[in-house]
């Protein structure tokens, strides 16, 4: 219920942040697709914990293991399963949340719907469990990548009121990966750095915004109504942890224009149809044009803040709760291959939708 996300390209992620190891099962990859752990494993390096001085210290080497779904490293077209180990886990240090809920994090709301909850490291509601969606995210692009000539990319743009102007038609993954906060922009990067580490030290969180790409996918793809494409991606991101917007093209800034100003006009160009501006960020009554895919979604600070808070205990009794354990004082550098994966996963998806029903 709820750990299963597409329809031809399906994945159902499982696994505790505290407990024995996290997964994933993918359904639907097409045969014969050369893979192997070392398709997989860069991304899962650039989500791992304990990466840089703004990330959680937490040590896991995240080395995915493939149980099934390949043989001579091509994949079967039979589901493919995946595992990472959990290492360097330490539920004593979540102790007293046994009791306590954590302010603006899921314990009080799994309590609420289960009545039971895996209390170490908040369980399936850590970011941990998004192992299982870079994992199979990495899978599909590759697929892309090779059937389609689609690229998939993301990066950081803004850190609270800090932000970097980018052009989603040519920033590059080697820019993103220059620096640990993965802003393409060197000077703006340095300057969220020193954000995200002055906050740390006063035992706060920041949030920021995350700009993801997908270039060079083809017109048509995507379903009228109810699974459009800009509809299946605001699905995704939202369903990742600490995500709390999400726009896509001009999104809320479209306001401000008037339709004439915000209109894309189309134009032959060598035989094909363009358009000469992108306010639509590649996206037309939930169909793909042709033009580059641009969207932005925007994540809360962590919840978790080594600072007094109130808050309530198990019996619904007041009572406060400093935050402990080893956490990230900003999603966004580890949310990067997070929000690509997401984006993968939705774009294959509706590939393969779109083959079976037109050809």
């Amino acid at each position: 219920m709820g750990n299963s996300f597409g329809q031809l390209f399906r994945l159902t992620t499982w696994g505790e942040s505290h407990g024995g190891g996290v997964g994933v099962v993918v359904d639907g990859c097409p045969p014969r697709l050369e893979l192997s752990e070392a398709d997989i494993q860069p991304d899962l390096d650039r989500r791992r914990p304990g990466q840089s001085t703004i990330t959680t210290p937490r040590h896991e080497t995240d080395a995915v293991q493939i149980l099934s779904g390949t043989f001579e490293g091509r994949t079967l077209g039979t589901p493919i399963s995946m595992w990472v180990k959990n290492q360097d886990y330490r539920p004593e240090a979540y102790s007293e949340m046994a009791e306590k809920f954590r302010p603006s994090h899921a314990d009080y709301t799994y309590h609420a719907k289960y009545g039971i909850r895996a209390w170490p490291g908040g369980g399936r509601s850590s970011a941990r469990e998004t192992i299982g969606r870079v994992a199979a995210g990495a899978i599909a692009k590759k697929l892309l990548k090779e059937r389609w000539g689609v690229s998939v990319l993301a990066c950081v743009v803004q850190v609270q009121d800090i932000l970097a102007p980018v052009d989603p038609e040519s920033f590059r993954t080697e820019d993103v990966e220059a620096n640990i906060v993965r802003c393409p922009n060197a000077e703006v990067a340095a300057r969220m750095v020193a954000r995200i580490e002055e906050v740390r030290s006063q035992g706060n969180s920041v949030g920021g915004v995350i700009l993801g790409v997908a270039r060079g996918v083809p017109p048509g793809w995507g379903e009228p109504v109810f699974d459009r494409i800009e509809a299946d991606l605001a699905k995704a991101m939202l369903s990742l942890p600490a995500s709390k917007g999400f726009e896509v093209g001009s999104g809320f800034g479209g306001v401000l224009l008037t339709g004439r100003d915000h209109n894309d006009a189309f134009r032959n160009i060598d035989g094909k149809v363009r358009t000469t501006t992108n306010r639509s960020g590649g996206v037309q009554g939930g169909i793909t044009n042709g033009e580059t895919i641009y969207f932005r979604t925007a994540f809360k600070p962590v919840a978790t803040i080594m600072r007094e808070q109130e808050t309530v205990d198990a019996r619904y009794q007041n009572t406060t709760l400093t935050g402990r354990g080893r956490h990230d004082p900003c999603v966004l550098p580890r949310a990067v291959p997070m929000v690509e994966a997401m984006t993968a996963l939705v774009l294959v998806d509706h590939a393969l939708r779109h083959h079976a029903q037109c050809g």
